[in-house]
Parts: structure tokens; C-alpha cells; sequence
């Protein structure tokens, strides 16, 4: 069964990050979440990332605001696929800040960046790139973006009659 870890910068960010692990959640797919802080808890965060995959996880999604190093940081240290999200911080740029440290990975250290708070973006992928592999996820995942049109469709029937 996959598994994938949630981590944070700090406990501001869980209200953001919380999105992405609702949204696995309802996809029955196992979740952890931790704190591990880039700047403040170096050592954890090394452990953590180089033996990721040897703990059961397939992806991780790592939010972090203001210089948001953390996404970054695990993904050079993790074979896994990493999901960056930047979260707007009270000592944010408008969060630009963590946008760009996130998304301006030099060559060979990927992440991918979803926008600023997408945390609810970021559990979707992971979802995604779990069903490639797991055909249960993956009409999960369908029947999800079938809701989404329903919902459009339904919205759309709601303007016209007024």
C-alpha cells in the first residue's frame, strides 16, 4: 500500500497543508505528517529525506513559507517525487518569496511547485502519481474529477435560470 509523508516548516503552515491531507485521506491513501523545519532541525530533516523511501513512502509533499528551503532541501537528499507547496507566512514577500524558492530548482533536483497555499493541488498529484501505478487510486481520482464536472454543470444550470 503506498504512503505518503506530509511535512511542514512549522506548526503555521499545518492549516494550509492540512488541505492535502484531507484530500488523501478521502482517497484512502496512508498519510503521515510531520514538522521538519529546513533551518531548525537540520539533522531530522536529513534523516528524514534519505530514508523516505525506506520507510514506506512513494511521495512527499513539503510545504514551507517565507525562504521555504524544506521542499528543496528533501528533494535533494530523496529519490522520491517531491511536491513543493508555497505557503504565504506572516514574514512573506506576498509569498513570492516561497513560490520562487520552491519553483527555481536547479537542474538534476526537481520539485514540482504547485501555487501558493495549493496544498488541496499538491494531495491531488501525489494522488495522481500514486494511480498511475494503483489502478485503485486511480479511478479515485476519476470518479473525483467527474464530480468536479458535475459540479460546473450544476453551477452552470444555477446561472442560466436566474
Amino acid at each position: 500500500m503506498s504512503k505518503v509523508a506530509v511535512v511542514m516548516g512549522s506548526t503555521s503552515d499545518l492549516e494550509i497543508m492540512q488541505e492535502a491531507v484531507d484530500l488523501l485521506k478521502s482517497f484512502d491513501i496512508a498519510v503521515d505528517v510531520d514538522i521538519v523545519s529546513a533551518h531548525r532541525t537540520p539533522e531530522k530533516l536529513f534523516e528524514f529525506s534519505k530514508n523516505a523511501h525506506k520507510n514506506g513512502y512513494s511521495v512527499i509533499i513539503a510545504g514551507a513559507g517565507g525562504a521555504a528551503h524544506l521542499p528543496g532541501m528533501v528533494a535533494s537528499l530523496s529519490p522520491l517525487p517531491v511536491i513543493g507547496v508555497p505557503v504565504k507566512s506572516r514574514n512573506s514577500i506576498d509569498g513570492w518569496d516561497s513560490v520562487l524558492s520552491i519553483l527555481q530548482m536547479p537542474a538534476g533536483v526537481p520539485v514540482a511547485t504547485v501555487a501558493l497555499n495549493g496544498a488541496r493541488n499538491a494531495g491531488i498529484l501525489a494522488a495522481q502519481i500514486l494511480g498511475s501505478q494503483e489502478t485503485e487510486i486511480l479511478e479515485k481520482i476519476m470518479a473525483y474529477k467527474e464530480g468536479l464536472k458535475e459540479k460546473v454543470i450544476k453551477g452552470a444550470e444555477s446561472v442560466r435560470k436566474l
